[in-house]
């Protein structure tokens, strides 16, 4: 993907129109909201069963998260879903906490079973639940030993090619180096910084961002994944950035978003760090 491919998916989405139905978790809902507004999308968050097939109808995409399950929200992802396949609209899954708890795992192995997603987006110890089909994550945190890092980069890049061909769709692995990958390429990004990990949400966000720009560009779904990758990993950094004396992680969350909302097709391909590997 040339800076310039990415500079044009951040572009689409920029011009409107793409539409998101929410199904996400409880803890992050405003935020999720505020940064697909800011990237340009237009978000709509639904998670009662009677409502989301309609709400799904309208969206282009569905973004489906399970960081706060209940047997409610579990019968709606599967209706949007099912609705979302039938209509052919772009659907990602960010499976949090997958391999916490039998729920989380069962659910999302359960969807992945069920519904056909573009792109499925974790961090490393999610994914690996996943493809293990158990795992022990650290809560919704990824596990420390299953960091992705420069020593087993190149076994990592494999390990996500592998899994998004069994899936056949875009597997992104967020951490401090982000994995995006479909069979063949994989994106391997180093935009962001560590103090992203102490906002509640900000993979949330990227979920919520990204199938805004799956919409935006439904026939570019790897670099569609990777721009909203490098934009929120640039985002953390111009937020950092501006942070004053006395600003705490509340701060940096807002920054983050104004960042987004900010951010120009050519600021992000000054600012983008990655190499295909």
């Amino acid at each position: 993907m040339s800076k310039q491919k990415l500079a044009e998916c951040l572009a689409n989405v920029k011009a409107g129109g793409a539409l998101v139905h929410n199904i996400t978790n409880y803890v992050t809902v405003n935020d999720v909201a505020n940064v697909i507004l800011a990237s340009g999308a237009s978000p709509i968050m639904s998670d009662e069963p009677k409502d989301v097939e309609d709400i799904t109808t309208i969206c282009g995409g569905l973004n489906i998260n399970i960081g706060t399950l209940n047997e409610k929200t579990i019968e709606a992802m599967y209706l949007a879903g099912a609705k979302a396949n039938e209509l052919g609209h772009k659907v990602l899954l960010d499976p949090v906490g997958a391999g916490a708890s039998a729920l989380r795992t069962d659910t999302a192995n359960g969807l992945l079973k069920k519904v056909k997603f573009d792109v499925v987006r974790g961090n490393v110890s999610e994914i690996k639940t996943l493809v293990a089909g158990v795992g022990t994550t650290k809560g919704v945190d990824a596990d420390a030993a299953d960091a992705v890092t420069e020593d087993n980069l190149d076994e990592m890049v494999a390990f996500t090619k592998a899994f998004a061909a069994e899936l056949d769709c875009v597997v992104a692995i967020t951490g401090a180096i982000d994995l995006v990958a479909d069979k063949d390429t994989c994106y391997v990004i180093r935009n962001g910084v560590p103090e992203m990990g102490r906002i509640t949400g900000t993979g949330c966000q990227l979920s919520g961002m990204m199938t805004g720009f799956l919409v935006a560009n439904p026939d570019a779904p790897l670099e569609a994944a990777a721009a909203a990758v490098c934009t929120m990993g640039l985002a953390g950094e111009i937020g950092l950035s501006r942070q004053q004396p006395g600003d705490g992680n509340s701060t940096l969350r807002n920054r983050i978003i104004d960042a987004v909302s900010n951010m120009t097709p050519e600021q992000l391909a000054d600012g983008a760090k990655f190499e295909v590997k």
